[in-house]
């Protein structure tokens, strides 16, 4: 909720003009004289102001406009004036005033200007909170693949998306949070863009675009993010010359996007939970309590449950943005989704490059297909961008990828092994495959099968046993159809 001053030293006109913008759905706060608004504003942050031009006294609205926009105050100014002359009001507008209004004031008139306004210097505020943020490039910001895998991540992606903005009352959280979770380079920004834009185009308020506030937690400086994150006063600090938004008040109505949040320092996580808890929180050396509602999405990389445990997360934090979890799958478990990247790819490079058509040549196919792609989608156009610079006709082959392991290059599989926690000596899992191809898939289904029947379908034992957490686990019984056998294994 905005909060105005009004300066007005007729009690019965501050009264109307408070009456007016309170009915509006603002707070309201008074001052007869400027010696009362300049007390008023120590202990407070206001979010417009609106002043008589002539106090009684010697007081001066037009120099007070002056001294605030001095200060660093940002939000709209507006002041009436009682003459029919504009020349106060031209004085006024010279010295940092938006508007002004004539007396006999319409209250109607002053509320929508109020509003408008408002409404803005917001977008204004969002436009420099743009220029400052890591955006996520556009030439990469489009759902590419059809696999089953890929699919069942997007229909979850779009469910979470319709989550209202504000919890009913004591159904806990105020703020939705999503946690997605994947390797480095397969897509948790871009999936993190599409619930937003999914969110987007559902709202019913079409009002113009919400925002989407991306926040790289590893790019922020340890000394300053949480003046990024949450905003501070002027003062609050040695360079903070001025009172400064941040990034969730930026965020209001839209979506905040915590990537790489396992990062984030422990001090700062309090105060995250906050936010998610309450949908409070208070600018560095304020003392205002501002209410934010926006998505929260936060994404990682690493295993937050064990960073949990050895006391590096907060655990009421983890299991807040636990509540709606989406696994993104790695690259290699998509299928021929790498090939229907890499093409396409290929033929944005290769416009942006003047070299015309670029297609994929078979042999070029078959590397994609059997390559393993740790950098996931990353490395996979980090590939096509240096395949569509070096190839020398319009057709990539093999060789112009420079894949360490193209088709042939990779030694024969062998069986894989497991230690048991206890580590005991012969306490070895080894698995035996029939003859044939150890593909990455059979390889998995095995290993997964073998630690269930060892744990005796025990799912969190067998997350243990292989290394993976939990929820991990539970997606790949589930994609690989395996829930009856837990299921047996159980009974008996």
């Amino acid at each position: 909720m905005a909060t105005v001053l009004i300066i007005e030293d007729e009690e019965t006109l501050r009264f109307t003009f408070g009456r007016a913008l309170e009915r509006a759905g603002l707070e309201v706060v008074g001052a007869a004289s400027i010696a009362q608004a300049r007390a008023q504003r120590e202990g407070r942050e206001f979010d417009a102001v609106v002043t008589d031009v002539n106090l009684k006294g010697s007081d001066d609205g037009v120099e007070y406009v002056r001294e605030i926009r001095a200060e660093g105050f940002e939000g709209p100014v507006v002041i009436v004036t009682g003459y029919g002359s504009v020349e106060g009001a031209v004085a006024a507008m010279k010295g940092g005033a938006d508007d002004y209004l004539q007396k006999p004031v319409s209250l109607e008139e002053m509320v929508l200007l109020v509003q408008r306004l408002l409404e803005t210097r917001k977008l204004k505020s969002r436009v420099k909170l743009y220029e400052r943020l890591e955006r996520v490039r556009g030439g990469e910001n489009e759902i590419l693949g059809h696999s089953e895998a890929w699919e069942r991540t997007l229909e979850m992606a779009q469910r979470l998306a319709g989550l209202p903005l504000r919890a009913e009352p004591g159904a806990g959280s105020t703020l939705p949070t999503v946690l997605l979770l994947g390797e480095t380079g397969t897509g948790k920004g871009l999936l993190a863009k599409h619930i937003h834009t999914c969110a987007e185009r559902a709202s019913a308020a079409r009002t113009g675009s919400l925002p989407f506030v991306h926040v790289n937690c590893t790019a922020l400086p340890p000394s300053l993010v949480e003046s990024e994150l949450f905003g501070h006063e002027k003062g609050a600090f040695t360079d903070a010359k001025g009172a400064r938004e941040g990034l969730f008040e930026m965020a209001d109505g839209g979506t905040i996007f915590l990537d790489e949040i396992g990062d984030m320092p422990l001090e700062l996580q309090a105060k995250i939970l906050t936010v998610v808890e309450e949908g409070v929180f208070r600018r560095v050396g304020g003392s205002r309590e501002r209410r934010v509602s926006a998505r929260l999405i936060a994404a990682t990389n690493v295993d937050l449950a064990r960073r949990a445990e050895a006391g590096a997360f907060r655990r009421d934090l983890f299991y807040r943005l636990n509540a709606f979890t989406i696994e993104i799958p790695a690259l290699r478990e998509r299928g021929a989704d790498a090939c229907v990247i890499a093409a396409e790819m290929l033929r944005r490079f290769g416009r942006s490059f003047g070299r015309g058509e670029l297609t994929l040549s078979p042999d070029a196919e078959r590397a994609i297909s059997a390559h393993a792609w740790p950098g996931n989608i990353r490395e996979l156009i980090n590939v096509t961008q240096r395949a569509a610079m070096l190839s020398r006709t319009g057709t990539v082959e093999a060789r112009d990828l420079g894949l360490t392991d193209p088709p042939g290059s990779r030694p024969p599989a062998q069986s894989p092994t497991l230690s048991t926690p206890d580590g005991a000596p012969g306490a070895e899992l080894v698995f035996d495959f029939d003859s044939g191809e150890h593909t990455a898939e059979k390889v998995e289904r095995e290993l997964i099968v073998q630690a269930l029947r060892y744990t005796g379908g025990n799912v969190s034992r067998a997350a243990r046993l292989i290394r993976m957490q939990r929820s991990s686990l539970r997606y790949r019984i589930d994609r690989l159809g395996l829930e009856a056998y837990v299921q047996e294994l159980a009974r008996q």
